[in-house]
């Protein structure tokens, strides 16, 4: 069997998320190629230097100045959205055809399907969360979010089949069409199985798409300066010229592969990070102590860092409030985000079933 994975170049969250989705499909004895643009291309030749990529078009995903513009941006730009899409569905038809592939994977990907192989959509998100003055719209956003994946045969979802789940309202909605598997927590990291020490007083994990990215790398930065401690960031740039340096009383990572990335959360007090899904999975399976800061505008992460917060998890401070102060104060608890105790293979029953 061969089968083409093509996730969401929207950060890397989706690409990271793919990871043991690849290796589960490589231990059923499959073929694996992958679709990929950008950062997430470069990730996979770091994890899978092994396996043949295929370019296609990114969706060139990019926030605005103030968060709040986001869902006029993308109202904005959805024409030109329409065309990437369509673009990327006769790339994926010519992979097909090329590579003879039976299986396409789909992580968030409205294009990434075919006529002739079975197509298989993967998201956490089946309600999208609207900002707050539109949250009565859901339902619609819920109907169109459905209509996009007409062409699928088969629809994943990266939680728990009992609600709420990991991500709650947003995986867990009535009337699903098409075949739906709940494939389990996906995280590339396995269980710590031992216990490190904590010598890291504080990891910043950052994530997402430009600007934003940088601009909590700035508020990282000069909020951890000022905090006494031995102090990392993650930078979550991969194959950037500069792969470690030093600032004050802060280690800088462009990138860290799986172990290592694991090995300093593992050692750290506290982890900073954007609430992105794959990041809360990633967090639930290491155990990691997290305060989590929304990227604004990003109305999912928000829903995602509240819930969380409101049910003791993890701390939740706003960009815009992140502050030596507001850190301090948000760490005085600790926090931990359950991960089930007992989890049936869910995705590898996803796999056999679906070849």
């Amino acid at each position: 069997m061969k089968v083409l994975v093509s996730p969401l170049d929207w950060g890397l969250g989706h690409a990271t998320r793919c990871i043991p989705v690849i290796k589960a499909y490589l231990a059923h004895g499959a073929e694996v190629e992958l679709a990929t643009c950008g950062s997430s291309a470069i990730l996979y030749k770091m994890e899978f230097p092994d396996l043949v990529q295929h370019e296609i078009p990114s969706y060139g995903i990019c926030y605005p100045k103030h968060g709040s513009e986001m869902p006029l941006w993308l109202f904005r730009n959805l024409p030109r959205l329409s065309q990437v899409v369509e673009a990327e569905h006769q790339r994926i038809e010519q992979i097909v055809k090329e590579r003879n592939i039976q299986v396409v994977l789909s992580d968030n990907r409205f294009g990434s399907y075919s006529t002739h192989a079975k197509s298989i959509y993967m998201t956490h998100q089946i309600r999208i969360a609207f900002p707050f003055p539109l949250a009565c719209l859901e339902s619609l956003g819920i109907h169109w979010h459905l209509r996009q994946m007409k062409n699928f045969s088969e629809i994943w979802i990266p939680d728990f089949p009992e609600a709420p789940g990991m991500a709650g309202t947003l995986s867990h909605v009535p009337h699903l069409p098409r075949p739906v598997k709940y494939v389990g927590l996906l995280s590339r990291f396995e269980s710590p199985s031992i216990e490190e020490t904590k010598d890291i007083d504080v990891l910043a994990i950052l994530s997402g798409p430009e600007p934003m990215r940088t601009v909590l790398e700035h508020r990282v930065l000069e909020t951890l300066s000022q905090i006494p401690g031995n102090h990392a960031v993650i930078l979550g740039i991969p194959g950037a010229s500069l792969k470690e340096s030093k600032r004050g009383n802060i280690s800088l990572y462009s990138h860290l592969e799986t172990a290592d990335f694991a090995h300093r959360v593992a050692r750290a007090q506290t982890v900073l990070a954007r609430p992105g899904y794959s990041t809360v999975m990633d967090m639930a399976r290491l155990g990691a102590n997290c305060i989590f800061v929304p990227t604004p505008g990003q109305t999912e992460q928000l829903y995602l860092g509240t819930s969380l917060c409101a049910a003791g998890y993890a701390g939740l401070i706003s960009q815009k409030a992140l502050s030596p102060s507001s850190f301090e104060k948000a760490r005085e608890k600790r926090y931990r985000i359950p991960e089930p105790l007992t989890q049936t293979p869910l995705l590898s029953l996803a796999i056999s079933t679906a070849s």
